[in-house]
């Protein structure tokens, strides 16, 4: 059951920044879009929108709307699992839309304009040239939100997805040793932030390597 609840979780908080990602890029580029015209200023209206409202809500509320809601509504049958990573990937999104907005604009303006100037469309400015280089500035806030996700994927138990939570909440019912079973189930989720903090940090020089050379 803990091994079931491992993988659980770390499929949900890997899958689910995977989806934030994508998502949260797509928001930042709405958010930075020139203004000038009706249909940039809609996509960064939808842009704000979709931000307020996950940030202003609690995960396991839109966890819950995701599970008795959204899918029961368009009449989608698929595992807990995969609608409580798709939860957790829209309320990433939101996070890293704010997170990929500042990794572009801390990007120099004449990579937008190098672009542009060899032909290339704003769209594919930004998804060749200037997105890449603001993932590589914003590693060390999305390995941040990855340990979010470690630790907030905690929650998916209350749509019936064997978690590490629920798996040492089982366990702790069951042999009643409350107090061991919680404590264990502390470290595991310590020693997953380690080694996921462990992980970032060898990204990163590598990648400073990279810039060096």
């Amino acid at each position: 059951m803990v091994l079931e609840g491992l993988r659980a979780t770390l499929l949900i908080a890997i899958f689910g920044l995977l989806i934030g990602l994508i998502i949260g890029s797509l928001l930042a580029v709405f958010k930075l879009l020139p203004s000038r015209k009706l249909f940039p200023r809609i996509l960064n209206g939808f842009a704000n929108v979709y931000v307020t409202l996950f940030r202003g809500t609690p995960m396991v509320v839109q966890l819950l709307i995701v599970h008795f809601v959204l899918f029961p509504l368009i009449g989608i049958n698929i595992p807990a699992e995969v609608e409580g990573t798709i939860a957790f990937g829209l309320n990433s999104g939101a996070y890293i839309c704010e997170i990929m907005r500042g990794g572009i604009l801390s990007v120099d303006k004449g990579q937008m304009e190098a672009g542009r100037a060899v032909g290339l469309s704003y769209g594919q400015t930004m998804l060749r040239i200037v997105i890449p280089q603001a993932i590589k500035n914003v590693i060390p806030t999305l390995g941040n939100e990855l340990i979010v996700l470690i630790k907030e994927t905690s929650v998916i138990g209350f749509i019936a997805v064997t978690d590490l939570t629920r798996a040492f909440q089982t366990m702790a019912s069951n042999s009643y040793q409350y107090i061991i079973s919680y404590l264990v189930l502390a470290v595991v989720y310590l020693v997953l932030v380690l080694i996921a903090t462990v992980i970032i940090r060898f990204i990163e020089r590598r990648l400073r390597a990279g810039d060096r050379r």
